[in-house]
């Protein structure tokens, strides 16, 4: 119960704000990117920080992880300041935190830009702001990407800032097992096998450098390491206000030293990723990169635009419940606090609503007569459908949904728009009966 009081406050901060945004974001896209759509990314890349900026509070305010920087000078110099296609190692569910933190210190988080799932732009607020930035949305079948990925790609060619593409060619998240699979692979295949990274898929990323070659100079060769001593960053860790240490080595590579054939692109890839894997081989031994760290600090935008938006929201709230009188009456507090604690509630594990259950992210979502795994549901409509109770328990059922789909948004947390719709109106029927 006490973390639900600190976490679901932070999380109805992200979500009021995040909408607001989204409708921001919404009228320039009808009304801006029509007529100019240099201006709208502009616009768009400012609008968009407003958001993403909550998140590296969290990461650099709240629980105040540390990502230690290494990269030769020339390769420091240069972050921000042009286009560049990004390579990384999938270490844990914070990579993308860690690559926005880097790109927010470089000044390029409004115009950084990632290759991702296509549920992903489904998830309310940041699937949402994503889609409005440009972010590349993908099935993971080639038969269907390769169209969206080079229609996605080329009209990045008149991006007016210097942006930062992400791609992850591991094309999934590190784990032990995972690992074991790509060992047996490369040993079945005469390949190097890997110690510390998995084997790369190189059909993105040599369809990318085919296209990004002629406006995008340099290709940043991003290695994340976390120490072995301590416990892994995790989103649920960061909700919780504990600190990790995150290390992280770039190196710059121009993109006209890569070969010219695809052939070529894709043993480049596949040789950097035998590199990275000497490199992390090296730090667990070592303890270290062998070249300079770089100091990146922590700026205080994110905290102030933290602020901004606490203020602005409490002060609307505030507003809005003298404007409907409620809080006028020791009966109107009561009710207002109670109908609270019941929005912050924090969900038991296992949670059965009439022939409905939600047990674990690798259980499946059972109806009296549909079984549907959760890696198969890739819109929130689709998790809608599954339930019969009305709209309120659609509701639930769908974050819930997210909440094991994609654990970076939803995390234990269960936040129940409808009891908070209900106070909505509830203040409204109160300020109706006042006249």
């Amino acid at each position: 119960m006490a973390a639900a009081l600190v976490v679901v406050p932070l999380g109805l901060l992200f979500l009021l704000s995040g909408l607001i945004v989204n409708l921001i974001q919404a009228a320039f896209y009808i009304t801006i990117r029509p007529f100019s759509k240099s201006l709208y990314r502009r616009i768009n890349r400012v609008v968009a920080e407003l958001l993403w900026l909550q998140l590296i509070w969290l990461v650099d305010w709240w629980a105040g992880v540390k990502v230690q920087l290494y990269a030769d000078s020339k390769t420091f110099e240069l972050m921000g300041k042009e286009h560049a296609l990004v390579i990384c190692n999938h270490k844990s569910d914070i990579d993308w935190l860690v690559g926005w933190i880097l790109s927010q210190r470089s000044g390029c988080l409004g115009s950084t830009l990632a290759v991702m799932k296509k549920s992903s732009k489904f998830l309310p607020v940041i699937g949402w702001s994503m889609w409005f930035t440009e972010y590349l949305f993908l099935e993971r079948s080639w038969s269907k990407d390769e169209n969206t990925l080079t229609l996605g790609l080329q009209r990045l060619k008149d991006f007016p800032r210097p942006f930062w593409l992400a791609l992850f060619v591991e094309g999934t998240r590190f784990t032990p097992a995972k690992l074991i699979a790509a060992q047996e692979y490369a040993a079945s295949q005469g390949l190097p096998v890997p110690r510390n990274v998995l084997i790369p898929r190189t059909k993105g990323f040599v369809s990318a450098v085919s296209i990004m070659r002629p406006f995008v100079p340099a290709i940043y060769d991003v290695t994340v390491a976390v120490p072995s001593d301590q416990p892994p960053p995790t989103m649920l860790r960061i909700l919780k206000g504990q600190s990790s240490v995150v290390y992280v080595h770039i190196k710059r590579h121009a993109m006209t030293d890569l070969p010219e054939t695809d052939g070529g692109v894709a043993q480049w890839c596949k040789d950097i990723f035998v590199a990275k894997d000497a490199l992390l081989d090296r730090y667990h031994s070592e303890g270290t990169f062998g070249i300079e760290q770089r100091q990146i600090g922590r700026p205080i935008k994110s905290l102030l635009v933290v602020a901004f938006w606490f203020s602005l929201l409490s002060y609307t709230t505030f507003r809005f419940f003298k404007w409907t009188e409620l809080l006028s009456t020791w009966k109107g507090v009561a009710v207002t606090t109670a109908a609270l604690l019941m929005s912050c509630t924090e969900p038991s594990k296992e949670r059965v609503n009439n022939g409905h259950s939600i047990e674990t992210p690798s259980q499946s979502i059972n109806n009296s007569q549909l079984v549907v795994p959760s890696s198969v549901i890739d819109e929130s409509w689709q998790c809608a459908s599954l339930c019969s109770n009305g709209p309120k328990e659609n509701a639930r059922l769908t974050l819930r949904c997210y909440c094991y789909m994609e654990p970076v948004i939803f995390i234990n947390m269960e936040i129940r728009l409808f009891s908070l719709f209900e106070i909505c109106l509830f203040c409204l029927w109160g300020r109706y009966c006042h006249g």
